[in-house]
C-alpha cells in the first residue's frame, strides 16, 4: 500500500495523465500493469483521482488547487479534443467582448462535435472545416493554451449559430453581429477589420 501511497503524491503534481503514464511511474516500484489498473480503479473509488474522459485522469488535489484558474481550464479544453482551441462566446468573454456570461467552455475542432460533463466543466467542442481551423494562438502563462483572436472567437460564434451562414447575405453582417450583443464597440479596430476580412474571403471565395 506504500507503493499506492507514493504513486498518488508524484501525480498529484501533474495537470493531467494517462494510463500510461502511471504505468511509467510505477515501473520504480516494480508494479504489474494489473496491479496499476486496481489502483487506477481505488484512486477513482475514493476520488483521489478524476476521470476526464476515457483514459484521462487528474488528481482531485490537483483540480482543487486549479479549479478556478481559467488558463488550466482552457489547457484543459485544448487536452480533452486535439487538435482544439478555446473559441465562439467563451474566447470572447476572455476578451471582455460578451455581454453574457457563460460556463460551458467552447472549442472549435477538426474532429467530429463533442461534448464532455466533467468535474473540471462542461466543454464543447464544435467541428469546421480544416481551411477554417486558423486565427488563433498560443497564450503562455501558469498554464499554455490555444485561443482564437477575437475576431475568428466572432466569426465562429457567428459561423455556428447561423449554421454555416446559410441563407445568409454578406449584407446581413451587421445585424447580425448587432443581435449577437456583443461588445462591438469595445474590440480593437484591427480585430474588426479582421472580421471582416475573414467574412469577405468566406462569401466571395
Amino acid at each position: 500500500m506504500k507503493s499506492a501511497k507514493n504513486l498518488l503524491e508524484q501525480l498529484k503534481g501533474i495537470p493531467h495523465f494517462e494510463k500510461a503514464t502511471v504505468r511509467q511511474l510505477a515501473g520504480q516500484y516494480g508494479l504489474t500493469p494489473k496491479t496499476v489498473d486496481t489502483y487506477i480503479s481505488r484512486f477513482l473509488k475514493r476520488r483521489e483521482i478524476v476521470l476526464l474522459k476515457r483514459g484521462v485522469y487528474v488528481t482531485t488535489d490537483f483540480l482543487n488547487q486549479h479549479h478556478d484558474d481559467v488558463s488550466y481550464t482552457f489547457y484543459l479544453a485544448n487536452i480533452l479534443r486535439n487538435p482544439s482551441y478555446v473559441s465562439s462566446w467563451t474566447a470572447l468573454q476572455y476578451y471582455n467582448l460578451a455581454t453574457e456570461a457563460v460556463n460551458t467552455i467552447t472549442s472549435v475542432t477538426t474532429k467530429v462535435t463533442r461534448t464532455y460533463s466533467t468535474k473540471a466543466g462542461s466543454f464543447k467542442y464544435q467541428s469546421i472545416n480544416k481551411d477554417l481551423f486558423a486565427d488563433f494562438a498560443l497564450k503562455r502563462g501558469g498554464f499554455d493554451f490555444f485561443i482564437a483572436s477575437p475576431s475568428k472567437a466572432l466569426f465562429d460564434m457567428l459561423y455556428f449559430k447561423t449554421h454555416q451562414f446559410r441563407g445568409v447575405e454578406k449584407k446581413e453582417i451587421d445585424r447580425i453581429v448587432e443581435a449577437a450583443r456583443v461588445d462591438w464597440d469595445d474590440m480593437d479596430p484591427r480585430e474588426k477589420k479582421k472580421f471582416y476580412s475573414m467574412i469577405n474571403t468566406y462569401f466571395n471565395g
